[in-house]
């Protein structure tokens, strides 16, 4: 790494450069896309904690009439 500021100053105006090239590249899901998507997260979520509550719930039983 270059020591020397003037060199770190036109690296990093390179860099931001090529970060702005590269975001232009970038294909943006549009809002209903972006809804759809984050609906299907929360559901497949309650989903799955509620099968992970059962199985909790149902070991938690059997585990009471083991050993108690």
């Amino acid at each position: 790494m270059s020591t020397n500021p003037v060199k770190w100053t036109e690296d990093a105006r390179e860099f931001v450069g090529e970060v702005q090239v590269e975001f232009k590249k970038v294909t943006w899901p549009t809002q209903q896309q972006t809804i759809a998507g984050t609906v299907s997260v929360v559901v497949i979520v309650v989903i799955i904690t509620v099968v992970l509550g059962l199985f909790d719930w149902v070991l938690s039983l059997g585990l009471s009439q083991v050993l108690g």
